[in-house]
């Protein structure tokens, strides 16, 4: 439970294993936070937990050393940069996903800071079956459901689209307006 800069090293090496591995998932998704973000939140929550354990670990002498502090605010924090991967195009919202992975990366982060290395190997398990295997589930179940909408606007009055409305009817896209 002691951190020293042995425990630190193998606790940052196994938060960079476990950030690369969901990183690439999302780097195959073609995410906007993909490898080396997802590496980074892992290792940084984990250096901030190791941090919030070490404090009240060596400095004995401040009775408000509470390791859970730190690590707080790693949770609420972390929204920020979500909120950043979470694009809207028109009505579709795209990177609810990316955003929370990364919160579970932040997550997985904190556990492997704490020593918590089954916890972490488990939460990476869970994850990546969500991500990977749900993924196909859902292709498969929804894909009906889930039409696409393309908007075109065209600008011109005198703007002749009859040509290209019919382009698109040959290529059995309904057209509703």
């Amino acid at each position: 439970t002691e951190i020293t800069w042995q425990s630190a090293l193998i606790r940052i090496l196994v938060s960079f294993a476990i950030g690369a591995i969901v990183g690439i998932e999302r780097e195959t998704h073609n995410q906007p936070a993909g490898l080396r973000t997802h590496i980074l939140i892992s290792i940084g929550s984990t250096i901030a937990m190791l941090v919030s354990i070490y404090i009240p670990q060596t400095f004995t002498q401040f009775q408000n050393g509470d390791p859970g502090r730190i690590a707080a605010q790693v949770v609420s924090g972390i929204g920020f940069l979500g909120a950043g991967a979470i694009l809207k195009f028109g009505g579709n919202v795209k990177g609810l996903t990316t955003a929370a992975s990364i919160w579970a990366m932040a997550a997985l982060g904190l556990a492997v800071g704490a020593g918590m290395y089954l916890i972490g190997f488990i939460g990476l398990s869970v994850i990546l079956f969500a991500l990977v295997v749900m993924d196909i589930f859902e292709k498969k179940i929804f894909k009906e459901r889930t039409p696409r909408k393309i908007e075109i606007v065209v600008r011109k009055k005198n703007s002749n689209i009859a040509a290209f409305v019919k382009e698109l009817k040959d290529l059995n896209i309904k057209v509703v307006s």
